[in-house]
């Protein structure tokens, strides 16, 4: 498939590194020849060019977990800062330096659950967290999971784990916040 493009890349300029993200203001010209500088956060500190933009490595994972029966998905809720209110969200978080993605998502899977990766029944391709406003990519991990609950190890998350049925899910769907990617998921799979 041939890509069309009407916006013609001109610069990226870094305005402000933080510990985790970096915002940096891109600018492209129109298809009118209008200056367009668009505002974006990256995991990526040094990106110069549209290639740094454009072709990255896949910056976390998410795990989207059933028990053993396939009756049952796994949520956190967990606290979200930039929301100020408890989210429901699945299990994820970033890949280490030196990490393989399996090897995030048994350990992410680990420190925010208590839970063991038992097995992997599909990795789906690269996605991204929030498109209009990041190039953070992820991948996600579907498989199962088991073991027993514990809280989080970091005492930067509060993460409440849980396991539940479609109709929990469901009424969990009209009364409750999620991240948009649970959302879409749950709400597809508690209606099978």
């Amino acid at each position: 498939m041939e890509e069309i493009r009407d916006m013609e890349f001109q610069k990226i300029e870094k305005i402000q590194e933080g510990n985790y993200i970096t915002r940096y203001d891109l600018t492209y010209e129109t298809a009118d020849h209008q200056k367009k500088v668009y505002e974006m956060i990256s995991r990526d500190k040094h990106m110069d060019g549209f290639k740094e933009l454009t072709e990255r490595k896949v910056d976390a994972v998410v795990l989207i977990m059933h028990d053993a029966s396939g009756e049952k998905v796994l949520l956190n809720r967990e606290y979200r800062m930039a929301t100020g209110r408890f989210v429901y969200n699945f299990p994820a978080g970033l890949i280490d330096e030196g990490e393989e993605p399996m090897q995030s998502a048994a350990r992410e899977l680990k420190e925010e659950t208590g839970l063991d990766l038992i097995r992997v029944d599909d990795l789906i391709g690269e996605s991204y967290s929030a498109v209009g406003f990041s190039n953070e990519k992820n991948v996600c991990v579907v498989g199962v999971a088991d073991g027993r609950f514990a809280a989080s190890s970091s005492a930067l998350e509060e993460i409440e784990a849980g396991w539940y049925t479609k109709e929990q899910v469901r009424r969990l769907l009209k009364t409750e916040p999620f991240a948009a990617r649970t959302q879409a998921y749950c709400y597809l799979w508690s209606k099978k």
